[in-house]
């Protein structure tokens, strides 16, 4: 499709050139976040006492990995608005709606209380149970720490609507300047990802598939951003 049907100028090839950035800094801190948790004991997925206790030994690694998941959805709220940006020439509307529900989900992650490896919540509570010496005293302690096991483990909406914009922006990238292959790819990962989201708490490893996908599409969505970012320049 010709550049000059999408919004073009110095100031929108910033933006696609920030957004091509951002998604390939948002691959590399996953690919780093992976390594880590590969390379380092995973946390109890049961028992508060016993979560609150392995993150009081592990904190210092326990943070980075919490952190590694977490810093990726600043970046991918850049990549989404560019990429709604890039698409409203298939219809205003649809585009904002699209951008809407993509940059507010990945932006809902820095509220919502886990991270699917954990919660930054959880080391605050593991100082304050390792500062007391009572079961009495350490039981509220204990229930916090179950309840976010219990959120960390279940479907997360904002997971849901997170593979809800990727695959609304995917559609509208059909016809748009990046090519069929960068929005084929992310309706694939956008319609797996909803799969995975909602039965994530009986998928176990099988989890994984949308998070390749997500690199994958990521990747390319990169690559194509910085040529159209050329273009539009």
């Amino acid at each position: 499709m010709d550049s000059r049907s999408v919004p073009t100028g110095p100031a929108w090839g910033q933006l696609y050139r920030a957004g091509a950035v951002c998604a390939g800094l948002a691959v590399v801190l996953y690919a780093v976040a992976l390594v880590i948790v590969a390379v380092t004991a995973a946390p109890p997925r049961s028992g508060g006492e016993a979560v609150l206790a392995f993150v009081h030994d592990h904190r210092t690694v326990y943070i980075v990995r919490q952190l590694l998941w977490l810093a990726p959805s600043l970046l991918l709220m850049v990549v989404c608005l560019a990429l709604a940006v890039a698409v409203r020439h298939r219809g205003r509307g649809y585009a904002a709606i699209a951008g809407l529900v993509a940059v507010a989900s990945w932006a809902v992650s820095f509220a919502w209380p886990t991270t699917g490896d954990g919660s930054l919540a959880m080391v605050v509570l593991s100082d304050r149970f390792a500062a007391v010496a009572t079961a009495p005293e350490r039981a509220p302690f204990v229930a916090g720490a179950e309840v976010l096991l219990a959120l960390d483990g279940g479907p997360a909406v904002i997971g849901v609507l997170q593979t809800l914009g990727i695959l609304l922006l995917a559609l509208l990238m059909r016809h748009g300047p990046f090519g069929a292959g960068p929005a084929r790819l992310g309706m694939v990962t956008g319609a797996v990802g909803l799969v995975c989201e909602l039965l994530r708490p009986v998928l176990g490893w099988a989890y994984a598939a949308y998070g390749l996908l997500l690199f994958a599409w990521l990747a390319w969505v990169a690559a194509a951003l910085w040529r159209h970012a050329t273009r539009a320049a």
